[in-house]
């Protein structure tokens, strides 16, 4: 990720500037990070997860929609984050929209310039976001997900798990590991 300088960006300005511009941007604290091009990997994981959230909705006939990376969730006034995946629950959002305001579940892939990011900043950012009661980590070189879940107390607790499957509730699905790092 590369920061090119927009100081002191808010939300709904870099929203109106990223819209229709190339390439993918998230914003960090009023600066705006340009997103590096995904490797092959990388894309492939990541779509085996939108896949596998999207299958797990519809087998629990759940009334919740997972939806892909180009989304942007708003952490505060200042950053918006783009994960590769989230799941969000109730009604449908508009078609038009840009931001999911209330996601439930949030997915990122590790990759080698994301990682301190993805581990640090973006832990901390989306569990300040009360729907959020799970955030996925997952990394294709270790073929393993760090679970962060909200617990009672909006303790954070973690698992790492290279295999078996991965229990989200809510909104009450389960993520089978092995069908995200075949292939």
């Amino acid at each position: 990720m590369s920061v090119q300088s927009k100081p002191g960006m808010n939300v709904d300005a870099f929203l109106a500037w990223a819209e229709g511009r190339p390439g993918r941007h998230e914003l960090l604290d009023g600066e705006v990070v340009a997103k590096s091009p995904e490797r092959v990997r990388h894309a492939e994981i990541k779509f085996a997860v939108q896949l596998a959230l999207r299958s797990a909705l519809r087998v629990g006939d759940l009334p919740c929609r997972m939806l892909p990376d180009g989304l942007s969730v708003r952490i505060d006034d200042g950053t918006v984050f783009e994960p590769d995946a989230l799941v969000y629950c109730g009604e449908p959002l508009d078609p038009g929209a840009i931001a999911v305001p209330a996601p439930l579940i949030v997915v990122e892939v590790l990759s080698p310039r994301t990682k301190g990011i993805d581990t640090g900043i973006k832990l901390d950012g989306y569990f300040r976001l009360p729907s959020v009661m799970h955030y996925l980590i997952v990394d294709p070189k270790r073929r393993t997900i760090i679970h962060h879940r909200r617990a009672a107390n909006d303790l954070i607790e973690t698992r790492i798990a290279a295999g078996g499957m991965v229990d989200l509730d809510p909104p009450g699905l389960s993520l089978p590991l092995a069908t995200l790092f075949d292939g």
